[in-house]
């Protein structure tokens, strides 16, 4: 059972209260919570706690999950270091 105290984004530390606070606030989708709240912004990019999210405003609003979530996953998919953008081959470092 979810109470308020569940946590919803693991990576931002969201709790459900934290989530239904903002669509008390008027927001209703997941892209507009993810502004406010942070929700979804962590390493997994919503991918974990996106689809929850929906749902959890479509129970509140009684708006479809299609209306509320559109997800929008960028790259990179994963970590990229800073010497591959950089174009730097190696580094030495003085100390």
């Amino acid at each position: 059972m979810i109470t308020d105290d569940t946590i919803i984004c693991r990576c931002e530390d969201i709790s459900y209260k934290d989530v239904v606070d903002a669509i008390d606030m008027g927001m209703s989708t997941v892209a507009e919570i993810k502004r406010a709240i942070r929700a979804g912004m962590g390493p997994c990019q919503g991918r974990t706690c996106g689809r929850l999210i929906a749902q959890i405003i479509s129970q509140k609003t009684g708006k479809p999950i299609a209306e509320v979530w559109m997800p929008s996953f960028r790259p990179p998919l994963k970590t990229v270091p800073l010497k591959v953008l950089a174009g730097v081959d190696d580094v030495e470092v003085e100390r």
